[in-house]
């Protein structure tokens, strides 16, 4: 189990460090966060920790937008 943990935290960080670039993929014309989506989705070894590392990654997005609208208003 903490194994575990530990890949999950792995995965967030480099999806959340991922995330700031857009760029897309040499050939499928998708961005990295669109083709972990797809592999998240899929039925390999392993795609449940990337779907929850997206999962978090987006959470944590969320989470910093909302600390920053809030932080905006009045």
């Amino acid at each position: 189990m903490r194994k575990l943990l530990g890949i999950v935290g792995l995965m967030a960080c480099t999806q959340l460090a991922a995330a700031c670039q857009s760029k897309t993929t040499a050939g499928t014309g998708r961005t990295e966060n669109e083709r972990d989506s797809v592999i998240g989705q899929s039925q390999l070894p392993g795609a449940p920790v990337v779907k929850k590392a997206l999962d978090v990654a987006d959470s944590s997005r969320n989470r910093v937008a909302q600390e920053d609208s809030a932080a905006a208003a009045p």
